[in-house]
């Protein structure tokens, strides 16, 4: 337990996860907060969490990060989730070494998920002609202008199938003994819970909140800190932050797709 007057640096880690600067969560955006938080001194790092994941590859990127955060400031970290930390933004809530949520926190989502759409019948119908050349036969991978071959969905599947183990391994490795061994079949099967049934499953470690557990913790003079992403100069100089252009639509767009697929 520590002793009173300790401070507790709290970073936000919400929206959507992949690559580019409109997305919230990736590590080009979040370099800068992560370089801020290694040059204080703090007694314990916390991470809230509301996200419904995205690229599996910046999930890892940043989960790593927050990790070496842990280790070299020698500090434990404690993740608390807000409405959902599902598939991605588990994969970052695991970075932490202890996992609380709300009551009604989503919590899992434990799997590999690719999407995408097929225009073939619609360029019949308009009149199109469809012409490709390429040098390799797989360089039309998954042409969406094209009727998916077995081969193709062969190659996707075996991808996720690896990457979805990766997931598993990292759960793993972070969660160890507290899975529950007789639902690990379940747990990875890619479905998603509420809070309680998720502390059953050992996916989190209670329900509580960021203020009160750390006051109950480590005592009423407990300092949390946020700390925030620094401003751009774009930012700084009040350049087009009241306009939404296309890539920034998509995005937003995106993002609102993941979340409501948890109906939140």
């Amino acid at each position: 337990m520590f002793s009173p007057n300790k401070t507790v640096i709290s970073i936000d880690l919400k929206g959507m996860i992949a690559s580019g600067s409109r997305a919230p969560l990736n590590m080009d955006n979040l370099n800068g907060l992560f370089s801020k938080v290694m040059k204080i001194k703090f007694d314990a790092l916390s991470i809230v969490i509301n996200s419904p994941g995205g690229s599996p590859v910046q999930s890892s990127l940043i989960a790593q990060k927050i990790r070496e955060i842990s280790d070299k400031k020698k500090v434990k970290c404690y993740c608390f989730v807000e409405d959902v930390a599902a598939s991605g933004g588990y994969w970052l809530a695991c970075a932490a070494d202890e996992l609380y949520a709300d009551v009604n926190s989503i919590v899992g989502s434990i799997g590999v998920i690719s999407g995408g759409f097929g225009f073939t019948d619609l360029i019949k119908k308009i009149g199109v002609e469809r012409r490709i050349f390429t040098a390799g036969e797989n360089k039309s991978f998954l042409d969406p202008f094209l009727k998916v071959n077995k081969k193709d969905e062969e190659k996707l599947k075996k991808l996720q199938k690896l990457i979805h183990q990766n997931f598993i391994d990292w759960v793993s490795s972070r969660r160890k003994k507290k899975l529950s061994e007789i639902n690990k079949k379940v747990i990875f099967s890619g479905s998603f819970w509420l809070a309680n049934e998720a502390k059953d499953l050992g996916l989190i470690d209670g329900i509580a909140s960021e203020s009160s557990f750390f006051k109950s913790k480590f005592g009423e003079k407990t300092k949390i800190k946020k700390i925030k992403q620094p401003k751009s100069l774009k930012q700084k100089l009040g350049l087009g932050i009241n306009s939404l252009n296309s890539e920034d639509l998509i995005t937003k767009l995106k993002e609102e797709f993941l979340f409501n697929k948890f109906g939140i």
